[in-house]
């Protein structure tokens, strides 16, 4: 939510820092969740293999609504 916030922001105020923002804010937020991802491994006694498949599905089904809710916001913003 902070990665879409952070980019509406961006595109309003500067658009041409657009592509850059986009890339800064995803790669933080695969970086936060790879942090918490080893984290939470370390301390808790889960079935690793099983456990990172099912983060990692969960974090691309969220990046695929993401990168959906753009291009949706920002076809309508190029109709106008």
């Amino acid at each position: 939510m902070l990665v879409l916030v952070a980019l509406l922001v961006t595109q309003k105020i500067n658009p041409e820092k657009y592509a850059q923002t986009f890339l800064a804010t995803t790669t933080f937020k695969i970086l936060a969740c790879l942090a918490f991802l080893v984290v939470f491994i370390m301390k808790t006694k889960v079935d690793k293999v099983v456990f990172t498949g099912n983060f990692f599905y969960l974090y691309f089904l969220n990046t695929a609504f993401e990168v959906y809710v753009l291009l949706r916001n920002l076809r309508n913003q190029n109709l106008k």
